[in-house]
């Protein structure tokens, strides 16, 4: 197999070769079609992720086809796992089970967790393995790249607007992979989307307020309406205080990401008549469950730039500088 390999932090990722892995138990084998790009990714290669896999394999948004089965997989409580079948490999690749967090339902926060491209090798790469009860199956609709994206973008922003409540009116701080996707759901569920851009990108403005967002315009500026909730998919931390002004009383704010620059010090006022902010921990396989046949009948369009697998740097260089809309999507 060959890999886009990260041997250390803050060091460009290496086209490598190495044998063939072998399923274990309970493993299955996928040759991998394509694999998304996720901020998580530059976190990792920018050495903000503590105790990664050291080398490793980035990449969470797995879209491969079966092409080995470990033993003792047949029965998986998630799906019948076949040799050919197109799965999805998501961000949690492994719980203990045994954990007080699992054992409440809640294995996002498990205590012993393995994640896919940081604790355990991802799909920068021809081929991976994964724990078969963490894939999800994705059938035979929708192509691969435009399936990508789901399966951390659309999860983790899934979670988040769970998470932020049934409100009206939310607010999107960070239109990308996530962004875009969750407001198609949000405008589905007859919400009004309030879009926050990087000051001055009426590009990105434009695009938000094509999938329906009722407003759109820079990180700094105030909607035209107080908010119920809203959800930061960037990660700065200098969102949430300027999130936070823009909530009605009762308001949520919810930070999405895994990582985030420090908040800085607000007004306690700015935060008070029981104003909420919230973090977003990984995801459940429950949540997949709950989202992908939903995607499927909301007809959610993602938008992509591909790359050859090759050109994974220039990708999250890319993706770094803002260069693209929507989500980039590498192809194996």
């Amino acid at each position: 197999m060959h890999a886009m390999e990260l041997s250390a932090p803050k060091t460009p990722l290496i086209w490598t070769e190495r044998p063939d892995p072998v399923p274990g138990p309970g493993e299955i084998r996928v040759k991998v079609l394509v694999c998304g790009i996720c901020r998580t990714d530059l976190n990792l290669v920018d050495g903000d992720l503590p105790h990664p896999k050291s080398p490793v394999i980035p990449g969470h948004q797995i879209v491969g086809r079966i092409d080995a089965i470990g033993p003792a997989v047949t029965g998986q409580p998630l799906t019948t796992l076949a040799l050919g079948a197109r799965v999805g490999i998501p961000w949690l690749g492994h719980t203990d089970g045994t954990c007080p967090y699992c054992l409440a339902h809640r294995e996002n926060l498990c205590d012993h967790p393995l994640f896919t491209g940081y604790t355990r090798d991802g799909g920068y790469a021809t081929t991976a393995v994964t724990d078969a009860r963490f894939a999800f199956p994705l059938g035979e609709d929708g192509t691969d790249v435009s399936l990508a994206p789901l399966l951390c973008a659309g999860l983790i922003g899934w979670r988040s607007l769970t998470i932020a409540g049934t409100g009206t009116r939310l607010g999107i701080y960070g239109f990308g992979a996530a962004g875009h996707i969750i407001t198609q759901v949000a405008v589905w569920q007859k919400r009004e989307v309030y879009a926050f851009t990087r000051p001055g990108d009426t590009k990105t403005q434009a695009f938000a307020r094509s999938l329906g967002a009722t407003w759109a315009g820079g990180s700094t500026e105030r909607p035209p309406e107080r908010l119920d909730a809203a959800i930061i998919y960037a990660g700065d931390g200098a969102l949430v205080p300027l999130a936070l002004t823009a909530l009605r009383k009762g308001g949520r704010v919810v930070c999405a990401g895994i990582h985030m620059s420090d908040i800085p010090q607000f007004p306690y006022d700015i935060l008070w008549e029981e104003r909420e902010i919230a973090s977003v921990a990984n995801l459940t396989r429950q949540d997949g469950l709950d989202f992908l046949p939903l995607a499927h009948t909301i007809g959610i369009v993602t938008k992509t730039t591909t790359y050859p697998l090759q050109q994974a740097n220039e990708a999250l260089a890319d993706l770094r500088a803002g260069r693209f809309e929507g989500a980039a999507v590498l192809v194996v």
